[in-house]
């Protein structure tokens, strides 16, 4: 079986091995697809946190449903996805029903191994019925599906304005869902390429580049004087977290999604005075997966605008750096395994 593997930061190996047995409580899946996401190129690039190397990188995967042990309603040869951040089921978060932050939590391509491999041994509880969609749309409920989750943590009520900054795949999927949850949404990054895709393709009205603007008087220009009563951060960027906190209405809530190594800093009589909620926003829920794999279905969201670049697993090593210059105008690389 062959494997592709990040050795240590910038070093990425192709190796061959052996093809997992069934384990009890498992299921083996031929992967199709693999999304490449911004984990994986923070892992290749180094900055990654809770990483360590060799690992095999890949947890935005879809694939044919090979064997299993204790999947019912699957069936050999099915179309599925998986949620691959792996749980105990007994800590205080998993009985708080919350098994996305559980506190042993592994999640696959980051804590351990992950797809970037023929086949991909998983727990059976992980499984996702593909429910008619295809390969390609299947390797993007995930990441979708971490937009839906910051969005839900949110509790984003219609027609309030909610700026996302970043618009990376994440950031993306955070867009698309603050505007299906029926928010006035406002992109901002330092990619124009990236803000006029927001504008094209997500119907996004209001884009702010921070490079040479005034960002808090676009900002009171775009609301009324009021600034956003949501924000949240999809970049991962300590220096845009930071200055993200001025940015918030009085009583508004800060989401951060993206994660970045170092400590977050802000004023705290600023803070104090706007009786502001700080949240994190971690991974999804199978409830999140549901609600993607629906508003698929649904054509709410138009999976064929994310995928810009295509490739064999073959070249992944070959182009896998590129993918991490904005002038390669990457929005999502998918990886083909047949």
């Amino acid at each position: 079986m062959k494997t592709l593997i990040c050795t240590t930061p910038g070093v990425l190996e192709y190796k061959t091995g052996e093809k997992s047995a069934l384990q009890k409580g498992h299921a083996i899946i031929k992967v199709k697809r693999i999304g490449i996401c911004g984990t994986d190129l923070h892992a290749f690039e180094g900055t990654q946190p809770y990483f360590e190397y060799p690992r095999i990188l890949g947890h935005e995967l879809s694939g044919e449903l090979i064997e299993f042990d204790d999947a019912p309603g699957f069936a050999q040869g099915e179309q599925v996805t998986f949620i691959p951040y792996f749980n105990c089921g007994t800590c205080i978060a998993c009985r708080s029903g919350k098994p996305n932050c559980c506190v042993s939590i592994k999640v696959c391509g980051v804590h351990i191994n992950g797809g970037m491999v023929e086949y991909l041994s998983v727990p059976s509880y992980s499984l996702v019925h593909g429910d008619g969609l295809s390969y390609d749309e299947l390797a993007l409920v995930e990441p979708l599906a971490i937009g839906a989750h910051g969005v839900g943590h949110a509790g984003i009520k219609s027609g309030e304005f909610v700026l996302v900054i970043g618009a990376g795949p994440i950031g993306l999927g955070v867009i698309e869902f603050a505007r299906i949850a029926g928010a006035q949404v406002i992109a901002m990054d330092v990619n124009e390429a990236r803000l006029d895709f927001c504008r094209q393709h997500l119907n996004v009205v209001h884009t702010i580049n921070p490079i040479g603007g005034n960002i808090l008087e676009q900002l009171k220009g775009i609301t009324n004087g009021d600034m956003p009563t949501v924000v949240i951060d999809a970049t991962g960027n300590q220096k845009a977290i930071n200055n993200a906190f001025q940015y918030m209405a009085h009583g508004a809530k800060f989401v951060l999604i993206g994660l970045q190594k170092g400590e977050i800093s802000f004023s705290h009589p600023e803070f104090h005075k706007r009786e502001a909620t700080l949240m994190s926003s971690r991974n999804a829920t199978r409830l999140d997966f549901e609600h993607v794999i629906a508003c698929l279905k649904k054509g709410l969201i138009d999976p064929k605008t994310y995928i810009t670049h295509r490739v064999g697993f073959g070249d992944v090593k070959r182009d896998f750096e590129s993918w991490l210059k904005p002038e390669t105008g990457v929005i999502k690389a998918m990886v083909s395994m047949d």
